[in-house]
């Protein structure tokens, strides 16, 4: 197996793209995990850009892009190659000239496009945490020595160059501690007031600087709200003042203190369930009550 020497390794370096927003712990985790050639795992709220995250770390290394999207179904089988045999034994009864071939009815999963890739990639593994508890145990093998054996066929696919791997959880079970321990591990805290104005700023900018404050200051009262059961995220975010500035929402309709009006306005963006839109229904009633 070709590694990537330690000089190769120093020139793939990630500071962030143009359109994403990279705090300092994060550009360090990305950097550290390229060197060590291990897995990034990152985890965090969803919402936050993990996802995002590898489309822009390989636009940053101009890189391919593969993408792994992990179901509660998918096995890890899935990833190195899946046999059709149904397809095989159907040709078979149809005489066709293929079935003589057992490669063609071999279907190639994203680690082995992943490991033949004449340019090294970019692998997004996607909230791996989907899968049974197995399926990150079963991958441990893989993981280390870079290579994976065709039983049908009787080859063996070996990376010529370990790829970037990026796998994302939303930390909905526990990952196994021999699968962590092969991780470089990375926390997306949720973006504090800040970096949140940054990231605004380059998804929209010349936005007028008293609506964006307006907006962040209601949009981060409403993730403090007690008893909320989905706090809005930063996609949601973005959503939320998308609408406002399409409708030509000003700063005062936000900062309006009628306790009739504390939902806020086009609130679908940020409320996602019935639950949370009654929760600010009873607060404003009660604001009314209060107000009397």
């Amino acid at each position: 197996m070709a590694a990537i020497s330690p000089r190769e390794g120093f020139r793939m370096r990630f500071t962030g793209t143009a359109s994403y927003v990279a705090t300092e712990d994060l550009t360090v985790a990305v950097n550290a995990a390229i060197r060590l050639e291990r897995p990034l795992l990152v985890k965090g709220e969803p919402g936050t850009g993990k996802t995002v995250l590898a489309e822009e770390i390989a636009a940053a290394l101009g890189a391919p892009l593969l993408t792994w999207h992990v179901k509660s179904t998918t096995k890890a089988q899935q990833g190195l190659y899946e046999y059709d045999a149904v397809s095989r034994l159907r040709d078979s009864q149809l005489g066709d000239a293929r079935v003589s071939d057992i490669a063609n009815y071999i279907k190639r999963g994203k680690l082995w496009e992943a490991f033949v890739s004449p340019v090294r990639p970019v692998l997004l593994i996607d909230e791996i945490d989907k899968a049974d508890i197995e399926f990150p145990n079963d991958l441990l093998l893989e993981l280390d020595r870079m290579e994976f054996h065709v039983y049908e066929t009787g080859e063996t696919i070996r990376a010529a160059q370990r790829p970037v791997m990026i796998i994302t959880s939303n930390n909905e079970k526990e990952l196994p501690d021999a699968f962590l321990r092969r991780c470089f591990f990375h926390y997306i805290r949720f973006p504090d007031a800040e970096t949140m104005q940054r990231i605004v700023e380059v998804h929209f900018p010349g936005i007028k600087k008293r609506l964006m404050e307006e907006a962040l200051r209601l949009f981060f009262e409403v993730r403090e709200v007690p008893g909320i059961k989905k706090k809005p995220s930063t996609s949601e975010l973005l959503d939320w003042l998308k609408l406002l500035v399409a409708d030509d929402i000003g700063p005062e309709v936000l900062r309006e203190r009628d306790p009739r009006k504390l939902i806020p306005p086009l609130h679908g963006a940020l409320l996602k369930n019935e639950q949370d839109v009654s929760l600010f229904e009873k607060l404003a009633f009660m604001a009314r009550r209060e107000s009397r």
